[in-house]
């Protein structure tokens, strides 16, 4: 990961060409018990090894994130790399299913208006921790996975 210029926060989420990031990489926040068992579920589904993850909390996840704009100490969303693009909130986990083995259907939900997926993304994020919990660390991938880490 090359260390950039921070941006200024974001303040929209739409897709964006991902310039060198590497193709399947998802940044996420890994003390959000929700979104480490969204990575726990790719991760078994991802029969390709196509996915590589790095928390948001982590040293090259910090870096991920200011250079894309989010704020790392109160993360809003995910993100995915895929199709040479950057994806956001709920294009993100579109995009991420979509590329799974057997869940290409779901792209049938990109007909329901972004601003209502979005809406949608925004409710769980904002009650995530209170909902699901919070971890005092990141997840530990286990051995197997490990390589897929980019921490």
């Amino acid at each position: 990961m090359t260390s950039a210029e921070p941006k200024q926060l974001r303040t929209t989420f739409v897709s964006e060409d991902a310039g060198e990031l590497p193709e399947g990489l998802v940044l996420f926040d890994g003390v959000c018990v929700l979104c480490s068992g969204w990575v726990r579920f790719i991760i078994a589904r991802d029969v390709e090894r196509r996915f590589r993850f790095a928390s948001i909390q982590g040293d090259s996840g910090r870096l991920l994130a200011h250079r894309l704009g989010l704020d790392p100490d109160t993360p809003q969303t995910n993100a995915v790399v895929l199709g040479g693009r950057v994806h956001f909130k709920s294009d993100s986990a579109l995009a991420a299913l979509g590329a799974l083995p057997g869940w290409r259907w779901i792209n049938v939900a990109r007909f329901v208006p972004k601003g209502a997926r979005d809406w949608a993304y925004d409710r769980i994020a904002r009650n995530r921790y209170r909902v699901f919990g919070r971890t005092a660390s990141c997840m530990v991938p286990s051995a197997e996975v490990r390589d897929r880490f980019v921490d």
